[in-house]
């Protein structure tokens, strides 16, 4: 027994591919494990690597999470489930978080990723799909699974509730990514169970739209703060340390050698007596109820009942990023609101 144990939690061998544990769902033991393995999910986190990292570790909702620099964090064990897909169908199967694996790459569905993510999503999903006997047209995105219930725009259920992984539907992408093949049509529309809800993702995912030609790269992570606070942020995880150093894509491009030399830098001008105001801080994400209610600015829209949904108290609303729902104490972004999950009593809030 604990030899069959010990063979599911065995880590992957990845060779160049690194891997750190420290964002190891406390998850884990509470989770089935998966199975059946049909498809590997790619998703895109919409938020920076910090918050996403903390989210997906603190509720388990991903297998693996690729941040800028290509680290692949281990979320919850590859063998188990992971609540990554939500209200998802694939060939009439249903709840796709019990057959499949869920990445998440930091980054927006719209944007390039960097070339070391890139890599790595590479490298991770030739290891998963030689493990499950997955074929390159059932690695997909998670907009090609995720459906929307009806509503008062749609009146059946419908695909395109979400664009998320969008870009790796993509035939530049998937080039880079080594896959020769992708799904060739939606096989739930075809069967008439779902209906397209978004034109526009119907073209990217099966037509000729391909937003992301020519930029593969382009998207790079800021180069690490000097200093030394920031030194001891930026270190390597443990298991790391005798990876090899792979190609700096963060650091700027040489000059080329018949460049122009620069003109020098003048001096600086006098310093303006009433500068203009600096630009106001970000707001940072509410991650508690004491969040929405003291410390920062957030007004409540109502409560969910058995006759106020969410359409019904936030409006057009009810599902964008800057709406937000306290659910059991926990703050859900409208944005990843599972409306089976929103019981009587959640209370709504949007930003001020």
């Amino acid at each position: 027994m604990l030899a069959i144990w010990a063979a599911l939690v065995a880590p992957l061998s990845a060779g160049a591919l690194s891997f750190s544990n420290r964002y190891r769902s406390p998850r884990n033991p509470e989770r089935a494990i998966r199975k059946a393995t049909r498809l590997i999910v790619l998703h895109t986190t919409e938020a920076g690597a910090r918050s996403s990292l903390n989210k997906l570790s603190e509720r388990g909702e991903a297998h693996y999470c690729i941040d800028e620099k290509g680290v692949a964090y281990r979320i919850v064990d590859r063998n188990r489930e992971a609540f990554h897909a939500g209200r998802s169908m694939w060939s009439g199967k249903e709840e796709c978080d019990s057959y499949s694996i869920g990445i998440e790459v930091v980054g927006h569905h719209d944007k390039p990723v960097t070339l070391a993510q890139l890599d790595a999503i590479r490298d991770l999903v030739a290891l998963l799909k030689k493990e499950y006997r997955i074929d390159d047209a059932h690695v997909v995105c998670h907009s090609h699974v995720a459906y929307g219930a009806p509503n008062k725009w749609q009146k059946r259920n419908h695909r395109g509730r979400k664009r998320c992984g969008m870009l790796f539907a993509m035939p530049s992408v998937r080039q880079r990514l080594s896959l020769k093949a992708r799904p060739a049509f939606d096989p739930d529309v075809r069967a008439r169970r779902l209906v397209v809800g978004d034109p526009y993702l119907e073209k990217v995912l099966y037509g000729r739209v391909d937003t992301m030609a020519g930029k593969i790269g382009r998207n790079v992570a800021p180069p690490p703060k000097e200093g030394f606070f920031a030194s001891l942020f930026n270190k390597k995880p443990a298991e790391m340390a005798n990876e090899p150093e792979k190609e700096n894509y963060y650091a700027k491009p040489p000059a080329p050698a018949n460049a122009p030399a620069k003109a020098p830098k003048k001096a600086p001008a006098k310093a303006n007596a009433n500068p203009p105001p600096a630009p106001a801080a970000a707001k940072r994400e509410p991650a508690s109820q004491r969040d929405l209610e003291d410390r920062m600015k957030y007004r409540e829209l109502g409560t969910l009942g058995p006759k106020s949904s969410p359409y019904k108290v936030a409006g057009r609303s009810w599902n964008a990023a800057t709406t937000y729902y306290l659910i059991r104490g926990r703050v859900v972004r409208g944005d990843r609101l599972d409306p089976k999950r929103a019981q009587a009593g959640t209370r709504v809030f949007t930003r001020k």
